[in-house]
């Protein structure tokens, strides 16, 4: 490297981010550090001062400012490792215009004395692109400007108040890509951010939280932990994810959803009126994933009501795959589901079919219907049966397992089991 010019070692060296090898670098020799505020990105370790000598004088704060000031037009930074809000402050008043990608890992959730607050130090970058943030506490509105280039803004593992998210993402008009994972203490939300496309929101709490999202361009979008959920532009909205592992799915509200691609269904109970509204709305959906395991509207679980096999594949004639839960099954495994059926009828565009069976009840329902996928579905390639906490002690469970091998061996080629 000695016999390369200048500028080419700077290039070689500005590809390098980790905070310890740009160290390492700046040990080599006087021409390698003099390469070092040429770098474009610096990443900082969760463990990187773990070893750091108390002998040396220096602290976290003061290398972290040292590194991050020495660079001329840092645009990428990811700080894992611990920071006090006035280090913060200090690097990000030297670095902040230049950044375009921010992440940080601020550990803040029980911080709530700190001056300046570190949210509020963001406002120094402000020409951001993207921001990941990671343990924040967002309780209060923070003091930000608006960020009018942030295209992506992710926040991981937070304690948030309605009013002091919805003003945060009043700050980033121009939002497409938007993550909430891990977040609590949010009882209404309404995300009202015109270009967003991608939006991916994970609340904890008792499933109970209440959404509202107003966007013309949303094409993906996964909610879990919302018990309302209302999205009246829905266009463009091509993956559709909902679940609610605490509490119960009671009223969804959707706009057409005529390019929906992917729909899936999670949960451990949902109103009926919300599951048949989802089910109806989604009539073009080519790829569907069912495992709600109880209907009802109060605490007491019901099962799934009878689903007529026939009504509800011609009012799907789109779907490609098909991943039903044993109560979804059972619904559609009705006495008189396959009486008189229409020469006509066929499942046209059906060709992978994903079914979990979790009860031998109404067996020889359940294999009428295993039986009448592969009559009618003519395109059909694959077949996966899984058998799941089959909970009897009555030899019925055998047979009934005896029938689906016998089904398995008459059908090989498609069909396998789990």
């Amino acid at each position: 490297m000695e016999s390369l010019p200048d500028a080419i070692v700077q290039h070689i060296l500005s590809l390098i981010s980790n905070a310890r090898d740009v160290a390492s670098c700046n040990c080599v020799s006087k021409r390698w550090k003099d390469s070092t505020p040429y770098l474009r990105s610096l990443f900082f370790s969760r463990g990187l001062f773990d070893r750091l000598s108390n002998g040396s004088g220096d602290t976290p704060d003061a290398v972290l400012c040292r590194m991050i000031s020495y660079v001329v037009k840092l645009e990428e930074l990811v700080v894992y490792c611990p920071f006090t809000s006035s280090s913060l402050a200090s690097w990000l008043s030297s670095a902040g215009c230049s950044l375009s990608k921010l992440e940080l890992r601020l550990d803040n959730i029980s911080d709530h004395d700190e001056i300046p607050s570190k949210l509020d130090c963001l406002r120094a970058a402000g020409n951001l692109e993207s921001l990941k943030l990671w343990g924040v506490l967002m309780v209060r509105a923070p003091k930000w400007d608006v960020f009018d280039r942030l295209k992506n803004l992710e926040i991981v593992g937070a304690r948030l108040a309605n009013a002091a998210l919805s003003y945060a993402l009043h700050a980033c008009p121009n939002l497409t890509y938007l993550l909430l994972r891990g977040c609590e203490g949010l009882t209404t939300v309404l995300i009202d951010n015109p270009y967003l496309k991608q939006c991916k929101l994970d609340f904890f709490g008792a499933g109970d939280c209440s959404l509202e999202i107003e966007s013309s361009k949303l094409e993906l979008l996964e909610v879990q932990g919302c018990s309302y959920i209302r999205v009246p532009e829905t266009s463009f909205l091509k993956d559709l994810s909902i679940a609610n592992n605490s509490g119960r799915v009671r009223v969804v509200e959707f706009g057409m959803l005529a390019a929906l691609d992917m729909l899936s269904m999670r949960g451990v109970q949902w109103h009926w009126s919300a599951i048949s509204k989802m089910l109806h709305m989604a009539n073009k959906v080519k790829n569907l994933y069912m495992k709600v395991e109880f209907t009802g509207d109060s605490d007491v679980f019901h099962p799934f009501p009878e689903i007529d096999f026939v009504d509800f594949f011609n009012s799907h004639p789109k779907l490609h795959t098909f991943d039903m839960h044993g109560a979804m099954f059972a619904a559609l495994c009705q006495r008189d589901s396959l009486k008189n059926v229409d020469s006509r009828f066929d499942i046209p565009a059906l060709e992978e079919v994903v079914i979990t069976v979790r009860s031998p009840l109404n067996a020889e329902q359940k294999m009428s219907t295993l039986e009448s996928l592969i009559k009618y579905a003519k395109n059909l390639r694959k077949m996966r049966i899984k058998i799941l906490q089959m909970k009897s002690c009555h030899s019925s469970s055998d047979d009934f397992f005896d029938d689906i091998c016998k089904f398995r061996r008459k059908n090989r080629r498609i069909v396998s089991i789990e």
